[in-house]
């Protein structure tokens, strides 16, 4: 499965746990607010481990092929 990651950047609070969890995927721009690595780097299933790490569910995770949200569950 392939997703597409969408950060909500107003809904960011720099909590790093996204860096934490799949520091080649993640990283901070210079407001401290999550960014994503273009190509991530990390496996997809700790790329939405990271998503579900985060406090504020900053991190919207899309299954490339049903255009479903996966994370957060609507």
């Amino acid at each position: 499965m392939a997703y597409r990651i969408e950060i909500i950047k107003e809904d960011c609070i720099g909590a790093g746990a996204c860096v934490d969890e799949a520091p080649s995927s993640f990283t901070f721009d210079p407001m401290d607010k999550a960014e994503l690595i273009t190509p991530p780097g990390d496996e997809q299933e700790v790329i939405l481990c990271a998503a579900q790490s985060c406090p504020a569910q900053a991190i919207v995770v899309i299954d490339e092929e049903t255009g479903e949200q996966v994370w957060p569950e609507e």
